[in-house]
């Protein structure tokens, strides 16, 4: 679920898990140059065989639900974090 941040933008908060073929790419630059986002990497944990990333992504609406069907259509796999778990 989205929260309203400033200037009529939303903030998601999401886990990120990352298939083995995916942890060498620089898919989190991608994400920034092709959607109008900004994210924060809240926490992660990187191994040879899998990558998983707690994030927020901050921008218009629009933006943030475009990043993240981006994320999946990439075979990232995206799930909401529970309010309130990483505040």
């Amino acid at each position: 679920m989205a929260t309203k941040i400033k200037n009529d933008g939303v903030r998601e908060r999401v886990y990120l898990t990352f298939p083995k073929g995916l942890i060498k790419e620089p898919v989190l630059s991608l994400l920034s140059k092709q959607f109008d986002v900004i994210f924060n990497i809240r926490s992660s944990t990187v191994t040879a065989e899998l990558a998983l990333l707690a994030l927020d992504i901050d921008g218009k609406e629009i933006e943030v639900a475009k990043a993240i069907s981006w994320l999946k259509g990439k075979g990232v796999a995206v799930e909401p974090i529970e309010k309130n778990v990483i505040d």
